[in-house]
C-alpha cells in the first residue's frame, strides 16, 4: 500500500517518536500547513532530508534521501504575517516511491515502513544494555572535554525508542544518522549505533577540547 504525502525537506532527520518544532516561512510551507488545517485530523507530512540542495527557494532541493519520517502536527501558533510555528513529533518511517510536483510544495508517494520483531528476546536484551552503558560513557566523554554536566531521563528499554532516542541525540554527521533511519530494523539500528558510539567516544577522549551539547534546549528549524 503507498500514500501520497505532502513534503517537507529538511537538513535534519526525524526519527519516530522525536519532537520536530518548525518555523514556517516560505510561502509554499504556508500554502501546505493551511491546507493541513483546512483537513482532518491527524495533520501529517512527510520530513525527508536532503541529499543535495538546500531547504530554502523553490528550486533549492536538487536531491532527497529514500526514507523519511512522518510528522503529525500536534500544536499550532499562527502569526498575523502568515508564518506559522508547528510543534510536530515523529510517527512512521517511510520510503518515498516517487514525487509528484503538481503542487506548490513536493507531494511524494511513500510506503510506510515498520521494524518488525527486534528478534529473539535475549540477543535484543543484551544489545539494549550495550548501547545503554555506550550511550553514558559516550555522554561523560563529552562532558569531560566540555568541562561540564550532561543528565539525562533514564534510557528506554523497549528496542525501538531507544534506538530511535540514541540516533537522535549522537552528535554525527546527516549521511550516518540517515543510515540509522534506513536501518530495517530496531536491533539493525542498535548494532549500528553501538559502532557509532564507541567510535565517537574514543575519539572524544582523544581531543583535548570539544564543547558539551545543551540538551535542554531545542532549535527551530530555518524553513
Amino acid at each position: 500500500m503507498s500514500d501520497m504525502l505532502p513534503l517537507f525537506p529538511l537538513a535534519t532527520v526525524l526519527f519516530p517518536g522525536m519532537r520536530l518544532p518548525l518555523h514556517v516561512f516560505e510561502e509554499r510551507y504556508r500554502t501546505l500547513v493551511a491546507e493541513l488545517l483546512a483537513g482532518p485530523e491527524p495533520r501529517q507530512f512527510g520530513v525527508i532530508a536532503i541529499r543535495s540542495g538546500r531547504e530554502v527557494g523553490a528550486a533549492g532541493v536538487a536531491a532527497l534521501h529514500e526514507v523519511g519520517c512522518v510528522a503529525t502536527v500536534r500544536q499550532v501558533t499562527p502569526h498575523a504575517d502568515g508564518r506559522y510555528d508547528l510543534l510536530t513529533v515523529g510517527t512512521d518511517r517511510f520510503r518515498l516511491t516517487s514525487i509528484d510536483k503538481s503542487r506548490p510544495y513536493l507531494q511524494g508517494e511513500v510506503e510506510l515502513l515498520t521494524d518488525g520483531e527486534p528478534g529473539a528476546a535475549e540477543a535484543a536484551a543484551v544489545v539494549v544494555r550495550q548501547v545503554q552503558a555506550g550511550f553514558r560513557g559516550y555522554l561523560n566523554a563529552l562532558a569531560d572535554q566540555g568541562g561540564g554536566v550532561i543528565s539525562v531521563a533514564d534510557l528506554p528499554d523497549e528496542p525501538g525508542l531507544l534506538s530511535y532516542v540514541i540516533g537522535a541525540a549522537m552528535i554525527i554527521d546527516l549521511p550516518e544518522r540517515q543510515s540509522l533511519l534506513a536501518a530495517p530494523d530496531a536491533l539493525s539500528r542498535l548494532r549500528l549505533e553501538r559502532s557509532l558510539l564507541v567510535r565517537e567516544t574514543a575519539m572524544f577522549r582523544a581531543t583535548t577540547s570539544r564543547p558539551a551539547p545543551d540538551y535542554s534546549q531545542e532549535q527551530f528549524s530555518p524553513n
